[in-house]
């Protein structure tokens, strides 16, 4: 039976150590914050911003959020942006999650300054993000890999497999597993024979957004298994991962809910303390 990966437990861990850092900034006069663009009333986008509120709250870091509605143009999304980046008192700013199809996503993404750009979305940060120069990590992979890091689950010369092509999830990871000597395949819903692929999988990472792809036949015995799908089933929450088949043949597995999730929120506010030590010459 596979062993846990506890990503609740490590995020309490990494809270309580990123607590003091932000009461230290505080003590110098600086204050962590962070902006948030939320645009419409997307339901899953709602507890997400709670998710955010309450998680800064206990941190001490400051979250604003500026509500838009769903009619808005590009020209105010863009002039609200800009007004962001210039105030000095927010040093993390991102764009909530999926926005109104009338919106060019990539246009606004690229109008927030680098420095600023706590999701890593921006094309210059993207760019650094696979020169290997970053100084800011998309918060899914970010935490990903501290999991990996607390199980001391090496992946040098790893063959990982990933299934999904997200630039919030996939495409960042597989950027930041190559930094550290892994060997990254990425697949996708148009990738023929998932199965063939995912079987020669040391580490098994799924953010497709599909209950149950992922079945035991599909898993190499002795594999590690990262479950980021987050998936509503009969009022439930599941991942990708057939859980209790799987962990039958891996020798570690994120359970959903528990695993990469409270790690993603963690990863995020770390990312915004890391900025605004940035930016603050820390």
């Amino acid at each position: 039976m596979a062993q846990l990966l506890n990503g609740k437990l490590l995020a309490s861990q990494r809270a309580a150590k990123l607590k003091e850092e932000v009461n230290k900034l505080k003590q110098q006069g600086i204050k962590p914050t962070l902006c948030v663009i939320n645009i419409g009333n997307d339901p899953g986008s709602k507890i997400y911003l709670k998710t955010k509120k309450r998680r800064a709250a206990e941190l001490g870091i400051t979250q604003k959020l500026y509500q838009l509605p769903a009619e808005v143009d590009q020209a105010n999304v863009v002039k609200l942006i800009d007004q962001l980046n210039a105030d000095k008192s927010i040093n993390a700013l991102m764009i909530q999650l999926p926005v109104p199809h009338q919106l060019n996503l990539n246009e606004a993404l690229g109008r927030i300054i680098p420095e600023k750009d706590v999701d890593c979305l921006s094309p210059s940060n993207v760019g650094r993000l696979w020169r290997g120069d970053h100084f800011v990590e998309p918060a899914t992979a970010h935490g990903i890999l501290a999991l990996l890091d607390h199980y001391d689950l090496d992946l040098h010369g790893k063959n990982v497999v990933i299934i999904g092509r997200s630039s919030i999830v996939g495409k960042p990871l597989a950027a930041l597993l190559l930094e550290r000597d892994a060997t990254v395949s990425i697949l996708h819903s148009k990738t023929r024979n998932l199965g063939e692929y995912t079987k020669n999988a040391d580490i098994l990472v799924s953010a497709a957004g599909q209950p149950g792809l992922v079945k035991a036949g599909m898993v190499k015995q002795g594999a590690v298994v990262v479950d980021v799908g987050i998936n509503r089933v009969h009022g439930q929450t599941v991942g990708d991962v057939d859980f209790a088949d799987v962990a039958q043949r891996a020798s570690y597995i994120t359970p959903v809910p528990g695993g990469v999730g409270p790690l993603t929120v963690e990863a995020l506010m770390e990312q915004v303390v890391g900025l605004t030590r940035r930016q603050n010459g820390r």
